[in-house]
Order: C-alpha cells, then structure tokens, then sequence
C-alpha cells in the first residue's frame, strides 16, 4: 500500500505540532515521512486523501490539496471514543485518471481486509466508483447511500465523469450492487429519465424537502449500507462556500453533520467517503464543516450498539400485521428500540436473499401497516430481489 501514497504535507504537520495538548492532531497516527510508514492494522480508523479531479466536468487543470481539512480536523477535541486513527496521506495521482482509480482500489481494499474503516476525502465523486470496487472479494453484495442533490447515473456505454458514474456500478461486473439510495435530491437538478430510472430499478430515492422536514426518515436506509458517500454540493452555499458552491438549496450545517453520524451509528457501515472537495482555504466555513463531519462519524462508530440476536425472541418483540393477504412482521429489539421487518424469500434460485432477511424500518412503517398500508421500502426491495 505504502507505494500508492505520499506522506501528509510539511505544512499539516507543522501545523499540528502547534496545536494544543489534547486535540486529535496531538492523538492520530502520522504518516508524514517516506522512512517510517504506521503499522496500519494497529488503527481502527484510516484517512486517506485522493486528490483527483481529472473527470470533474467542470475541470480547468487546477490541483486541490486538502490541508485546510487536515488543520481543521486536527484541532477538534476527541469525544469519548475508544477507538484509534491513523492519517496516510494521499494517493499519489497517477499518469491516468485509471492509474489513480487503481491505487485508490488497492489501498482501500487493503485497510478493509485489515478491518479498518476508511474515511476518504475525495476530489470529483466519480471517484466513488474505484471506492465501490475497492469492496470486490471482501464483500459479495453492497449498498451504497450517496447523499446528493443529483443521481449521477449517467450511461454505462460512456466515459465517467462526476455526474455520470453510478450506470457503471449497476452494470459491470462483477454485479456486487444491491441497493442504491440516494439522500437529498432535488428534482430540478436530475433529468427525468434518471428519476424514471430510479423508479423502474427500485432503488431508493429521498427529496431534500423530506428529509429536512424530518431527517431521522435517512436512519434506516443508513443502517442497511456497508458504503456511505457525501457530496458536499449536497450542502448549501452558505454553509460551505460562495467561492465555489452557489446553491441556495441543501442541507444546512447540523443536517449534514446528523446524516454523518447515522451513517456511524449503522453497524453495516464500512467506509465514509466525502467528494467534491476543493483547495479550500483554511478560513472559510467549507474545511471545519468537513472535519466536523467526519468527526460526527467517527462518534456514531464508537456509539455502535448491536440490536441483539435476531433469531432469540428475548432480544424482540415481534408485530404480526395482517395487510390484505399477507402478514408482515415487524422486530422491535429490546436493546435499541430499532424497527425492523421481515421480507421472505420468494424461493427464487437467482434471488439475493437465502432464507428470511430483516429490512431496517420505523416505527412509522409500523403504524401505516397497521392501517393497511405496505411500507414502500418492503416493497421496493421484494421487487429488487426477484431480478
């Protein structure tokens, strides 16, 4: 791995030897000479920063860093957290933007099998697709939440670039994508083919209006992913950067970082990417919000709380709701208070599912089945998996 990756700048690591005692600069591990690489495995948590840009449509030849990430997140308090972090740096870009996309595959690769969680700071998010693949052979089926104000679905027959990446994650094998949802679109930016296209394939979509109205509606999608993806064009201007970001619309500061720390809090959750970085300068609101993101899911990680085993009745109280000719069945675990319900299989030889599997849900799901009603995401995900 050490191959793919420079050492983090003079200029970080100056800066963290200023800081005062007790901040994370002064706690994290340090790759920041070529002599001495960290005993990663040690670490529960790897950032990594991929400073590629090359597909971004908008791109004009400049180069990003993100130091003014660093300095910021360096100088946040810890929380009480058990777990250890290690900073590598960044990959090094390479002659090609798919010489860049295979180091960035190989080294996440490697931190998962190590077990640990990556935290990526990405330039264009068509970055997420080399993320997506650094899952093949240690994971056979993924989800994937992408928090968004677009779908980035793009044609699968064409060359990627940021707003065109997700066609290839559904249609190139190895075929390792179950579920793709997305977090915070907003209608006027996506072409209503890919709306359609998110429909016809049943993948799960929430407006940002909704979600605003009631941002705890993104925990159970956020339960179900092993990946978790921010663009940070997702946030709104005022909240980031005029400089760079002229949205009116998005998320504001807290809701974002709240998404951040669902997003820690699901057991599933393996690796936390934010894209769409820029050479933010370290006085602007764009690099504290960002650290303050990861911070928020470094802290939903060490909040984890498993909802017991699902097959003892003493960890669940288990709902059967009548609903016209079924009966769904609903799990509330005594431990979390999550909801969860049941989607049978439907004996298929080509179906995901082995035998019984549990759909995160809410207590809101709970109700509207008691009134008869089938929850959407029950049904979106039965008529993924008859595919």
């Amino acid at each position: 791995m050490k191959q793919y990756l420079r050492p983090v700048s003079k200029a970080a690591c100056a800066h963290r030897e200023i800081l005062p005692a007790g901040v994370l600069g002064k706690q994290i591990g340090l790759y920041q000479n070529e002599e001495e690489f960290p005993e990663v495995s040690k670490f529960k948590f790897a950032l990594l920063g991929v400073p590629e840009h090359r597909r971004d449509e908008d791109y004009m030849g400049a180069s990003i860093e993100f130091d003014s990430v660093r300095m910021a997140f360096y100088g946040l308090y810890p929380g009480n957290w058990q777990w250890s972090m290690v900073d590598l740096g960044d990959i090094i870009p390479g002659a090609s933007v798919s010489d860049t996309d295979f180091a960035m595959r190989e080294v996440i690769n490697e931190l998962l099998h190590l077990g640990l969680l990556p935290i990526v700071l990405g330039g264009s998010q068509d970055l997420l697709y080399a993320h997506y693949r650094a899952f093949d052979g240690v994971q056979d089926m993924i989800n994937v939440v992408n928090v968004d104000h677009r779908f980035d679905l793009g044609d699968h027959q064409k060359p990627l670039s940021n707003k065109a990446y997700v066609g290839k994650m559904i249609a190139e094998k190895p075929y390792n994508l179950m579920n793709y949802g997305v977090l915070g679109y907003q209608s006027y930016l996506n072409p209503p083919e890919e709306i359609d296209l998110m429909e016809k394939l049943h993948f799960e979509a929430y407006r940002l209006g909704n979600l605003i109205q009631d941002i705890t509606l993104a925990e159970p999608i956020m339960r179900q992913a092993q990946l978790v993806a921010v663009d940070v064009s997702s946030v709104k201007s005022s909240a980031m950067s005029f400089r760079y970001h002229k949205s009116p619309n998005g998320f504001d500061s807290r809701e974002i970082c709240a998404l951040s720390r669902y997003a820690g809090i699901s057991n599933d959750v393996k690796s936390f990417g934010i894209y769409e970085l820029k050479s933010f300068d370290k006085h602007e609101s764009a690099p504290n919000l960002v650290a303050q993101m990861m911070w928020y899911f470094i802290e939903g990680v060490s909040f984890r709380v498993s909802d017991g085993d699902f097959l003892n009745p003493n960890h669940f109280i288990v709902y059967s709701v009548p609903v016209d000719d079924m009966v769904l069945v609903f799990k509330k675990s005594k431990r979390t208070g999550r909801w969860w319900i049941e989607l049978p299989n439907n004996n298929s030889s080509h179906n995901n599912l082995s035998t019984t599997a549990l759909l995160p849900c809410t207590y809101d799901d709970y109700l509207s089945a008691t009134e008869q009603n089938i929850p959407d995401r029950w049904l979106k995900a039965r008529l993924r998996n008859k595919v």
